[in-house]
């Protein structure tokens, strides 16, 4: 991370000031389905692992944009970017947030169904359905649908909720990539959802050289120098001991 550190004065410094946005690289697809398969396979990072640390940084993100949000809906799909919104749940819950899960695709496999176990152990609600005035009860939706593997069409299934998030007017904060977004290209021309945050996972992905909210943060510090080095990734530090970061 490189700061701008200003004199002014004989007794005055201008506060550090983080260029994050022009110094880290954006990914294509292909390179984040190869990072991963590295984090995976070379460096022997676990699927559950990265989903821990991923959700986690985050609902710390989310924390610091909305402390005062009580009620929340996380939208969860079927791959590992819902597995991330089962583990942000549980973490936003024990930060004092009221989250609920709605999970229309649940995933069969062990490691979806312990979230799942883990989040209904810690009291938060799973609902199985949701129309426009269901939604209208949470003060922020989290969408954790769709991640960097995605290809164009959205399945039938998440067709009527992705059309309500594109309505509300509800703060949405998309993890990883905005769902039904094209992972390079950005919003589909035919309209899509406008998230107000994003947190980019890893590293940012090009769709969000398009993405127009308010929010942009790195989460998951997990990323082995080598790695970073090898794909040339310039990520900014993370301060202290923080597990997210703020891309302006």
């Amino acid at each position: 991370m490189r700061f701008l550190l200003l004199r002014v004065s004989k007794n005055f410094f201008l506060p550090p000031v983080l260029h994050a946005r022009t110094m880290v690289k954006f990914l294509n697809q292909e390179e984040a389905i190869n990072i991963d398969q590295e984090l995976f396979n070379q460096y022997k990072f676990d699927v559950s692992q990265l989903m821990e640390l991923a959700g986690l940084s985050c609902a710390t993100a989310i924390m610091k944009c909305y402390p005062q949000e009580k009620k929340v809906l996380v939208c969860v799909g079927p791959g590992n970017n819902g597995g991330d919104g089962l583990v942000l749940a549980r973490h936003l819950k024990l930060f004092g947030q009221n989250p609920s899960v709605y999970y229309p695709k649940r995933t069969d496999k062990d490691l979806y169904k312990n979230l799942t176990n883990q989040c209904e152990s810690m009291d938060i609600p799973f609902i199985e359905n949701i129309s426009e005035e269901e939604l209208n009860q949470y003060n922020l939706i989290v969408d954790s649908l769709f991640g960097f593997s995605f290809k164009p069409p959205v399945r039938p299934l998440f067709v009527p909720l992705l059309d309500l998030l594109q309505k509300t007017k509800i703060p949405i904060c998309s993890v990883d990539i905005p769902s039904g977004w094209d992972v390079e290209k950005g919003c589909p021309a035919e309209g899509g959802i406008q998230p107000e945050m994003l947190i980019s996972l890893t590293a940012p992905k090009k769709c969000a050289n398009f993405f127009r909210g308010t929010y942009h943060y790195l989460g998951g510090r997990f990323v082995p120098p080598q790695l970073e080095k090898k794909y040339q990734l310039q990520l900014p530090a993370y301060p202290g001991t923080e597990c997210c970061v703020k891309i302006n």
